[in-house]
C-alpha cells in the first residue's frame, strides 16, 4: 500500500495576482520586482524572436521556454557569482540572469561552438548547454563534490524537466548527492510534459520532490508560474546547500505553453483547452497584475519596457548574423583537451581537405 508523504508546497500569488497571504519583506521592494519582471519579459521577447529564427532557417532546432520563464529568472537573480551553473536545454532565462550573451545563446542553436565560449568572466565556470537528458545531473555533483573538498561556500545548480527525473542519471545524483551530503540544488522544470509524454503516466510517484526522500535529502513543490514563491524557495535552498545542511530538490509546476522544440507540433497531443487554462496561470501575467494592484506598475511602464527589451533582442540578432561562420576545425577542437597523436593526424588530413574545398566543412 503507498503512503503519501506530505511536502511543503508554496504559493503567495494566485493566477489573478491577488497576495494568498503573508508576504515576505522583500516583495516590497519595487526595484527587485521590476528587475524580475524585465527579465521575464526580456527572456519571453528573446524566445519569440529566437523560435521566428528558426522557423526562416537562421538557428536551428530550439527549445522555447514559453511560460516558464519565472523558474530560471528567479535561480540567475539568486545565484551567487561564484556558484556554478549546470544547465539543460531550456534554461535561457537563467543563462541571461548569469551574464550569458543572448547573441552566444543564437550562436549555440546555430550549431556554433562560440555560442558555449561565454565571454563574460562572471559566467567562466557555468558549463554549456546539455541535450542528453539527465546527465548534467551528475556533472553537478562532480562540481559540487570538488566545492566540499576544497571547503568552498559554493553551489552547485542543476536543472531539469520532469520527464528527466525518471532517467537512471538523475537518480544516481540524488543518491550520491544524499550519501555525500553534496552542496547542490536539483530543479525540476515539471512541465507537465516530458515531449509527448504527460506527467500523469510518466511516473508513477504522487509527486517528483519527494524523489529527494529515498536519497536523504530535502525536497519540496512551489508554484512555478509564481516568481514571488519561487524566489523565496530557491533563496532558501541555496542558503541551505551553501552553509553545509546537504542538497535541496526544487519541483516548480509550470506548464510548457509552447512546443517542446521548433521539432515538436504539440497540436498532436495534448487538448487546445488544457493550453487555454494555463494560459491563465502563466507567470508573467501574474506579477505584472500584482505589480498594477501595488500602483507600482502601468500601461506607459510596459510599453516602455517591451520597447526597450526588443531593441535589446534585435540587437543581439545583428551581433549574431555579424559573427560571422565559425573556423571548420571548431567542429573537433573541442572534444579533448590535449589530442592524441592518432586524432592529430587525422585532424590535419580533415584540415587540408578543407583547404582543397575552399573553406567548406560539409565533408
Amino acid at each position: 500500500m503507498l503512503h503519501k508523504v506530505e511536502l511543503p508546497y508554496t504559493r503567495f500569488l494566485s493566477p489573478d495576482g491577488q497576495a494568498l497571504c503573508d508576504l515576505p519583506a522583500w516583495a516590497d521592494d519595487f526595484n527587485l520586482l521590476t528587475r524580475l519582471y524585465r527579465q521575464m519579459v526580456l527572456t519571453r521577447l528573446f524566445d519569440q524572436k529566437a523560435v521566428a529564427l528558426q522557423r526562416t532557417g537562421r538557428i536551428g532546432t530550439y527549445a522555447p521556454t514559453l511560460g516558464q520563464e519565472a523558474i530560471g529568472v528567479a535561480v540567475g537573480s539568486l545565484m551567487h557569482a561564484e556558484d556554478v551553473l549546470i544547465p539543460y536545454y531550456r534554461d535561457t532565462a537563467v543563462q541571461l540572469m548569469r551574464g550569458v550573451r543572448m547573441e552566444e545563446i543564437l550562436l549555440y542553436w546555430g550549431g556554433d561552438e562560440r555560442g558555449s565560449d561565454f565571454v563574460d568572466p562572471a559566467v567562466a565556470q557555468d558549463f554549456p548547454i546539455c541535450v542528453p537528458i539527465a546527465t548534467q545531473a551528475l556533472h553537478a555533483c562532480g562540481v559540487a563534490s570538488a566545492f566540499k573538498i576544497r571547503g568552498e561556500h559554493r553551489v552547485a545548480v542543476t536543472t531539469c524537466g520532469d520527464g528527466g527525473t525518471s532517467k537512471g542519471d538523475f537518480l544516481e545524483a540524488l543518491n550520491v548527492a544524499g550519501a555525500w551530503q553534496l552542496p547542490v540544488v536539483f530543479m525540476v522544470n515539471n512541465n507537465q510534459w516530458a515531449i509527448s509524454v504527460p506527467r500523469r503516466i510518466q511516473c508513477g510517484a504522487p509527486t517528483l520532490a519527494q524523489k529527494a526522500i529515498g536519497a536523504g535529502f530535502h525536497g519540496e513543490q512551489v508554484d512555478g508560474n509564481d516568481i514571488l514563491a519561487v524566489y523565496d524557495r530557491v533563496q532558501a535552498a541555496l542558503e541551505r546547500a551553501r552553509h553545509g545542511k546537504g542538497p535541496v530538490l526544487l519541483e516548480c509546476l509550470s506548464y510548457r505553453l509552447g512546443d517542446h522544440t521548433t521539432a515538436d507540433d504539440a497540436t498532436r497531443y495534448r487538448s487546445a483547452d488544457e493550453v487555454k487554462q494555463a494560459w491563465l496561470e502563466e507567470p508573467i501575467k501574474r506579477l505584472q497584475r500584482f505589480m498594477a494592484g501595488q500602483g507600482v506598475w502601468d500601461e506607459s511602464r510596459e510599453q516602455a519596457l517591451i520597447s526597450e527589451c526588443q531593441g535589446l533582442v534585435q540587437e543581439a540578432v545583428d551581433n549574431f548574423e555579424a559573427a560571422g561562420l565559425q573556423a571548420p576545425e571548431s567542429v573537433i577542437d573541442h572534444v579533448y583537451a590535449q589530442w592524441p597523436p592518432a586524432l592529430a593526424e587525422q585532424r590535419e588530413e580533415f584540415l587540408e581537405r578543407v583547404a582543397r574545398r575552399g573553406g567548406s566543412s560539409d565533408e
